[in-house]
């Protein structure tokens, strides 16, 4: 397996001056660009999280909302993830647009969203993906994908003509970041990077060298 080849980047650049002063601004002009040009799933973001003694683990979820406050997702609260965070709440999200190339990441404290936060979001759900919240028990070992599908009718049969009720161990966290590094990637490896940090209710932006 050859893992040696290398991609040349085209030159594009990132300039201090061209930076807005909040991240979150600077978060969603990329996070546009990627939403037009990215084909699947432009809100995908790995998950970093550790356990108390720092074992790491890490996985793809989906950004679902983003404000002033963090960057906002959304699992079963049993999980192994949530387990993780319970125990150690720091944690990162990576983006990946490599259509561009640019990489986003976050590192910060994650905490749980209000009950009524969750309910609103999981009333836009499909109905079929409510019924699967109600139906899995993230990360618990598994006899088959028949048990599986077995939960699952048996929980759309339970609620066929009612309201899905939010699950009691599901729902959203927010990472609440404490820094945020955008990255742009260069020709020769000289690529643009610059760390918004935050100093109380103050953001101060440093470039660092690649």
């Amino acid at each position: 397996m050859n893992l040696s080849e290398r991609r040349e980047y085209p030159n594009e650049y990132l300039h201090r001056s061209s930076l807005k002063e909040d991240p979150f601004e600077q978060f969603q002009l990329w996070f546009d660009d990627a939403t037009k040009t990215c084909q699947h799933e432009p809100n995908a973001m790995t998950l970093a999280t550790a356990t108390k003694d720092g074992r790491p683990s890490s996985r793809t979820v989906l950004l679902k909302e983003l404000d002033d406050r963090g960057f906002v997702f959304y699992t079963n609260y049993r999980s192994r993830k949530a387990q993780e965070i319970a125990e150690n709440p720091l944690g990162s999200l990576t983006f990946v647009w490599l259509e561009f190339p640019r990489q986003v990441l976050v590192e910060g404290e994650i905490k749980k969203v209000t009950r009524e936060e969750s309910q609103a979001y999981f009333s836009t759900r499909p109905r079929k993906s409510q019924i699967a919240a109600l139906a899995s028990e993230q990360g618990v070992v598994l006899g088959s994908q028949e048990d599986l599908q077995k939960e699952f009718e048996q929980a759309e049969k339970k609620y066929e003509s009612r309201e899905i009720p939010l699950p009691e161990d599901w729902g959203g966290y927010r990472l609440c970041p404490m820094a945020i590094e955008f990255w742009q990637g260069r020709r020769d490896r000289l690529h643009d990077r610059f760390l918004y940090r935050r100093e109380g209710d103050v953001w101060v932006i440093e470039r660092l060298s690649p």
